[in-house]
C-alpha cells in the first residue's frame, strides 16, 4: 500500500505555480456553491426605494426572489465571479504564501504577525483583479437588473459611467480585504494549530478553522461591505443621493442617515452565511488541490 502523504509535513515552498493552481481551483469552488446566498445579501444591502425590493430576512428573501423571479435569479452574475475569482485567487494564494515564506510564516512557534503580513498582502494584489469583476456582479444581482452577460454589463457600465465605476469602491473593497483577510488567515492558523497540534492532513481541521475563521472576519467587516456594496450599485440606484455617492465616507454618511445604527449590519445573516461555508470549502479545497498537485 502507498504511503499516506502527510499534508502538513510538506515543504511549504513547493513552488508559486502549485500555489496559484491551487488557489484559483478552490477560489471558484467558494463562490459558485454560495452563490445564491451571496446574491441574498446584495439585496438586503441596496437601499432600495422600491417595498417590493426590501426584505425583512434571508427566508423572507429567499421566499419572494424565487416566488416572483425565478431561482434563476439568485444565479444572476454568477458567471462573472467564475471568471474573476480563478485569476484572482491564484495571485491571492500565490502571493500568501510567498509572502508568509519570507516574513517566516512557515517556521515553529506563533507567527501571527507574518500571517497577518501575508494575508494583507494577498488582498492587496487580488482585489486589484477581482473588483470590476465585483462590481459587474452586483450589478447583475439587484432587483430588476437590466443585464444578463457579463460583457453587456461591462459594456454599459464603461459607457455610461467611465472606468471609474469599476474602481470606485477599491479602497473601501481593500478597507474590508485587508483586515477580512489579516483577521481570517491568523485565526485559521492559529485554530488549525490549536486543533490540530501534529500537523496531520486532516480535512476536518481545515473545515472547522476556516469556518471559524470567516464567520469572525465576516461579522467584523459588515458595516464596511454595506458601504461597498452601495459604491459598487449606485449606478443603478433612483434616490440622487446614493447615485452621485463619491467614497466610503460619503457612504457611511448616507447609511447613519438613512437607517441609523442598524444600517451598517444590513446583511450581517446571509454575509456570515455565506461566508463561513465557503471560507471552510475554500481552505478544504485550497488545502487538497495543493497536496495532490505536490503529491503528483
Amino acid at each position: 500500500m502507498a504511503e499516506e502523504i502527510d499534508y502538513e509535513s510538506l515543504p511549504p515552498n513547493a513552488g508559486l505555480a502549485v500555489n496559484m493552481l491551487a488557489g484559483a481551483l478552490a477560489g471558484i469552488s467558494e463562490h459558485a456553491v454560495m452563490f445564491p446566498v451571496d446574491s441574498i445579501k446584495t439585496r438586503m444591502q441596496v437601499f432600495a426605494t422600491s417595498p417590493v425590493a426590501v426584505y425583512s430576512g434571508v427566508g423572507n428573501a429567499f421566499s419572494r426572489i424565487s416566488s416572483t423571479e425565478g431561482m434563476r435569479a439568485l444565479w444572476r452574475g454568477v458567471s462573472s465571479v467564475v471568471l474573476g475569482a480563478g485569476p484572482a485567487h491564484a495571485v491571492h494564494f500565490g502571493t500568501l504564501e510567498a509572502v508568509k515564506e519570507l516574513a517566516g510564516g512557515n517556521e515553529a512557534g506563533n507567527q501571527w504577525a507574518a500571517h497577518s503580513l501575508a494575508g494583507a498582502s494577498a488582498t492587496i494584489a487580488s482585489d486589484a483583479l477581482m473588483n470590476p469583476f465585483d462590481v459587474i456582479k452586483q450589478r447583475m444581482q439587484v432587483h430588476k437588473s437590466e443585464f444578463q452577460s457579463v460583457l453587456t454589463c461591462a459594456r454599459v457600465v464603461f459607457r455610461n459611467e467611465g472606468l471609474g465605476a469599476f474602481y470606485v469602491s477599491y479602497p473601501t473593497t481593500l478597507a474590508i480585504s485587508i483586515p477580512f483577510n489579516a483577521i481570517q488567515f491568523t485565526v485559521y492558523e492559529q485554530v488549525k494549530r490549536f486543533i490540530n497540534p501534529r500537523r496531520e492532513y486532516s480535512p476536518t481541521t481545515h473545515i472547522t478553522a476556516g469556518a471559524i475563521a470567516g464567520g469572525v472576519a465576516a461579522g467584523v467587516t459588515t458595516p464596511l461591505d454595506v458601504a461597498k456594496t452601495m459604491l459598487q450599485t449606485r449606478g443603478t440606484a433612483q434616490d440622487a443621493d446614493i447615485r452621485n455617492v463619491k467614497g466610503m465616507l460619503d457612504a457611511f454618511r448616507i447609511i447613519w442617515q438613512r437607517d441609523g445604527v442598524r444600517g451598517f449590519g444590513r446583511g450581517l445573516t446571509p454575509r456570515i452565511l455565506t461566508i463561513m461555508p465557503s471560507t471552510a470549502l475554500c481552505w478544504l479545497s485550497y488545502e487538497f488541490f495543493k497536496a495532490a498537485i505536490r503529491s503528483d
